[in-house]
């Protein structure tokens, strides 16, 4: 199963290019997509890229509402109007903008990380805090988990 797995720091060039990470790129490469669909995360510091997928995922999501709602309208804006195709170059890399760039407070250097079916691209020390945010609610879950377990065994 081919999936966006793991995180790396790249670093951005003078120009605002950057290297995307070589397995997202031959995971591209695979499915044969020359631009990347991106979004600003709506919650987060950080951009949402992936392939013609990624889009295909939301426009599905889109066709469950009826369109004539404002539900349907703000996701058509999301997903359409306030979206971008980033080129991947040759060389295999994007050019930030500075709209991006913006967003996510990415100076020098970029964290990608892997989400499965996309990747996120992040500033590295945002992507940080993050990570060890995150992986405090997971622990909390897993005690839960394990507490509630214990009290139906009892």
């Amino acid at each position: 199963m081919d999936r966006f797995l793991s995180n790396s720091i790249n670093n951005v060039d003078k120009k605002g290019r950057v290297s995307i990470p070589a397995p997202f790129r031959a995971l591209l490469e695979k499915r044969k997509e020359t631009q990347l669909y991106t979004l600003q995360s709506i919650d987060m510091p950080t951009i949402d890229a992936g392939g013609t997928d990624l889009l295909i995922a939301y426009e599905e999501r889109m066709a469950e509402l009826d369109p004539l709602t404002g539900e349907y309208d703000d996701l058509s804006f999301y997903f359409h109007g306030d979206s971008a195709w980033m080129k991947i170059d040759r060389d295999g890399r994007i050019v930030l903008t500075d709209a991006l760039r913006e967003h996510t407070g990415i100076t020098d250097q970029v964290a990608f990380v892997g989400r499965g079916t996309f990747f996120q691209m992040w500033e590295p020390q945002q992507f940080a805090e993050y990570r060890r945010e995150a992986r405090a609610r997971i622990l909390k879950m897993k005690q839960e988990l394990v507490q509630k377990n214990r009290g139906a065994g009892a």
